[in-house]
């Protein structure tokens, strides 16, 4: 990881990325073995993926709350209570194993997460001043990182006792919580001059940012996809479950050790809505290897087999991967920077919170769909159809920012404009 990028950010940014660096490692740690634990308890898959689902439910449906509690609370505030919330979560995960008590700890993580995503965003955004793009590319960076570190401290951990995993989370996110309550300084909240109910309509009535937002919502949607059709598709080209590994080890490499540079690159080069229309086209473009040469890889080499068969099998699912990261890197900095742009730093909780919270719905329907022509392409021929979907998704988010870059839509607003007369543009 870049030390001088990490150098260059202010106490409170420091801490927030360290922060993320621990809270991932904390969720991380312990998520991804929910199910299989689940089923060693006796929990059928039904409701496994019940379970999972109301926590998804509990944390996307709460994002506008969450983000509109950021603008009138404060940041710092609603930043502890997401930390906290994650102690007595991941806490209820020791002593519990009934249904209700699982489903009460899975909802308080869905929260935790709702209060505090858009909150610490909203703070950074503050904090970072005229190189957010720079400043969310090291918290991206810290972020992939603790991804990396977390299911390998849980699997270590797993060996003992999954009681064990949720214990140290729960420490874990104790200290973190006790180090933004010593060390994270407060901002002073702007003073809102409307209801609550008046800032969402405020936020839905602008017609630049609602754009912005489904065409961005392009981005979840082909995010979710490292969890759903890249690792199945690794698994049935090689045959083998470890392949899904390679997914992951490519995609939080390129994170950690590019993320930064690739930011900066594109700093020099382009403009942030540039960037945004590039990443997002880079990311629907990255499924084309596995179109067009996934449908000839039906070879289900058994485990010790042919080696260099596997290896070609999957190099298409590595070129997806990496060109499917490179391009997720260039847009996420530039999109979290031009969300006050299009939006309002007065409100800008509340318009994180809308911008995820119509984003992970998008993300929900196209895995729907992906899912469901996954499911009816067992027939090689038709094997290309789940990816020209994704494909399209990604090119059709991409040239609805650059309808908008082109028209100075992603410009920030001329001194003085008020932020109706931008929002009405």
């Amino acid at each position: 990881m870049s030390k001088n990028s990490f150098g260059q950010l202010s106490g409170p940014a420091k801490l927030l990325v360290i922060n993320q660096f621990g809270i991932n490692i904390g969720f991380y740690m312990l998520l991804p073995f929910l199910a299989s634990y689940m089923t060693s308890l006796g929990y059928g898959a039904a409701v496994i993926g019940l379970v999972l689902g109301v926590r998804n439910l509990s944390q996307q449906g709460m994002f506008l709350i969450g983000g509109t509690a950021a603008d009138r609370i404060g940041c710092r505030p609603m930043i502890i209570l997401g930390c906290a919330l994650r102690v007595v979560a991941f806490g209820l995960f020791t002593v519990l194993t009934s249904l209700p008590g699982l489903v009460v700890a899975v909802v308080l993580t869905g929260l935790a997460g709702a209060f505090f995503n858009p909150a610490v965003r909203t703070y950074l955004m503050h904090e970072a001043g005229d190189r957010r793009a720079e400043v969310f590319a090291v918290f991206n960076q810290f972020s992939h990182a603790g991804t990396l570190v977390g299911p390998l401290v849980g699997a270590a951990l797993l060996t003992v006792d999954f009681r064990l995993v949720a214990l140290v989370a729960c420490i874990a996110f104790a200290v973190l919580t006790a180090a933004q309550i010593a060390v994270l300084p407060r901002r002073e909240v702007e003073p809102q001059q409307q209801s609550v109910l008046g800032s969402w309509r405020e936020v839905v009535t602008n017609r630049r940012f609602v754009v912005f937002t489904l065409a961005l919502s392009a981005y979840f949607g082909l995010y979710n996809q490292l969890y759903l059709t890249l690792p199945l598709e690794a698994e049935r080209v090689s045959g083998l479950s470890g392949a899904i590994a390679v997914v992951f080890i490519v995609s939080t490499g390129i994170g950690v050790f590019g993320q930064v540079r690739i930011t900066g690159w594109c700093r020099r080069r382009f403009s942030a809505g540039r960037s945004v229309v590039i990443g997002l086209a880079c990311m629907g473009l990255s499924f084309v290897p596995v179109m067009l040469f996934g449908p000839l890889l039906d070879t289900r080499t058994e485990p010790g087999g042919q080696w260099l068969t596997i290896a070609v099998a999957c190099l298409p699912i590595v070129l997806t991967t990496a060109l499917f990261t490179v391009g997720q890197a260039i847009t996420n900095p530039f999109a979290m920077e031009l969300l006050p742009v299009v939006g309002s730093e007065r409100l800008a909780g509340t318009y994180y919170g809308f911008y995820y919270l119509v984003s992970s719905l998008v993300a929900a329907g196209v895995g729907w769909v992906v899912g469901a022509l996954l499911d009816s392409a067992a027939d090689p021929v038709w094997r290309w159809l789940p990816w020209l979907a994704l494909l399209l998704v990604g090119v059709a988010g991409s040239a609805t920012a650059a309808v908008m870059e082109r028209r100075g839509l992603l410009a920030p607003r001329a001194e003085g404009e008020p932020e109706q007369q931008a929002a009405r543009a």
